[in-house]
């Protein structure tokens, strides 16, 4: 890893805290209830801290999110309105998972700190006392493919499976590379960035727990809802994984937010109502809390 990578890398993971603003316009329920719990849950990679939020009435079943942040951002802060917000509406525990990034690791760290956690959860979760067969998975930007890659993890090893995952602007091919004509929010130079650090050897960028929409078949993944939007350089990985999954029997939900980059929540926050009651709703007919 060249060393300006590695230090600009060490400057977006340790300032994220105070430079990944943003939902705070989403703010529409959750606000009331009480601080997340910590707990730490053992993967392969060492233990993992996750902060876990209940909503108002006793729940059993779970959705675990995967934070964004370019797989160089540890930050699960990031996502606490959402977190707070299917917590409340869905009326789930919600599991934010705080897996570590690059430069310190690297491919398949955080996919595999991702998957054990979200198995930890539908083994029951120790003393949370989940409902083994209700556990959903979701993230957006990175922490879709994240949540992706999880799904196909689970499938393979043929021990579990999440009953939904929610892709919000997904990242699902790693192996392609940017495009220097494209522009918008998310920079060539960083997903070039992500690569080289993250992902440094190539040869990994296209194996499907890296680039699930690359994956060989997506026969037998959870049903999924995806979310896209218009001006996100994201939005053809999206698109494809939709086509990827719907040729392959699997239920898929679709939504594309017109006119937006990839924070297409928190630029059309009028719309956002509806997107994140509808996700929401399917979380909570996914995992039979309504």
């Amino acid at each position: 890893m060249r060393l300006v990578d590695r230090l600009t890398a060490m400057a977006m993971h340790a300032t994220a805290s105070w430079t990944v603003c943003y939902g705070d316009n989403l703010r529409f329920a959750g606000d009331d209830l009480p601080p997340p719990r910590r707990v730490l849950v053992p993967t392969r990679h060492g233990p993992v801290p996750v902060w876990v939020y209940r909503p108002s009435s006793p729940a059993w079943s779970a959705h675990v999110h995967f934070h964004g942040g370019a797989w160089l951002m540890r930050y699960p802060g990031m996502d606490d309105w959402w977190c707070r917000y299917l917590a409340a509406t869905a009326g789930v525990v919600v599991l934010n998972a705080d897996f570590r990034v690059g430069p310190y690791v690297t491919y398949p760290v955080a996919q595999h700190q991702c998957h054990d956690v979200a198995e930890w959860a539908a083994r029951g979760g120790g003393d949370l006392r989940l409902d083994r067969d209700r556990v959903s998975v979701g993230g957006f930007s990175s922490g879709g493919g994240l949540a992706a890659s999880v799904c196909l993890q689970a499938r393979d090893a043929g021990n579990w499976l999440p009953v939904l995952q929610v892709l919000g602007v997904p990242a699902l091919d790693l192996a392609a590379d940017p495009e220097t004509g494209e522009h918008g929010m998310l920079s060539v130079r960083l997903r070039e960035l992500v690569r080289r650090v993250y992902f440094p050897d190539p040869a990994t960028r296209t194996e499907p727990y890296a680039s699930p929409v690359l994956a060989s078949s997506l026969a037998g993944m959870p049903a999924a809802v995806v979310l896209t939007a218009e001006r996100d350089v994201l939005r053809r990985d999206g698109h494809r994984y939709v086509a990827r999954l719907r040729e392959a029997g699997v239920a898929v939900v679709h939504e594309e937010t017109p006119g937006v980059d990839h924070y297409f929540l928190t630029e059309n926050p009028i719309r956002a109502r509806t997107t994140m009651a509808m996700i929401a709703d399917a979380v909570a007919e996914a995992l039979g809390t309504r």
